[in-house]
């Protein structure tokens, strides 16, 4: 039986890559150049909307398949902090960034602790001390 701490960061991995893939998907789907023009009318510059659409997607899809966890984790946080920052934290809590807090929270433990059951970064571990 696998350790319960293993099962849990199994399970935010997937659960947050499912959402990362959700809001990523959504802004491609959805016009980029629009996401770019509104990064615009904030303040940002609009080619973050690109980066950050490009984070969230692919890091979505990498974080499910336990691909460079930590790294992706990392990507997340930097990206949810500044979603908090720029837009959310004027909204207040609720309504507001509640829910990115506790998305920032989850790619903060997978950054510090990533994710090892049923992950490429396990396997290809286990490849490279084979050789």
């Amino acid at each position: 039986m696998k350790n319960q701490q293993d099962i849990g960061a199994l399970l935010l991995r997937v659960v947050l890559g499912i959402i990362f893939i959700g809001h990523g998907t959504q802004k491609f789907q959805g016009g980029i150049e629009n996401i770019a023009g509104w990064f615009d009318s904030i303040g940002l510059p609009g080619f973050l909307a690109y980066i950050v659409a490009s984070i969230e997607l692919v890091g979505g899809i990498a974080i499910i398949l336990g691909l460079a966890t930590r790294i992706v984790g990392g990507l997340f946080v930097i990206v949810l902090l500044g979603a908090i920052v720029t837009v959310q934290l004027s909204a207040g809590f609720i309504g507001g960034y509640a829910y990115d807090l506790a998305l920032l929270a989850i790619s903060a433990y997978l950054l510090l602790n990533g994710s090892k059951l049923f992950s490429l970064d396990s396997y290809i571990l286990k490849v490279r001390n084979k050789s």
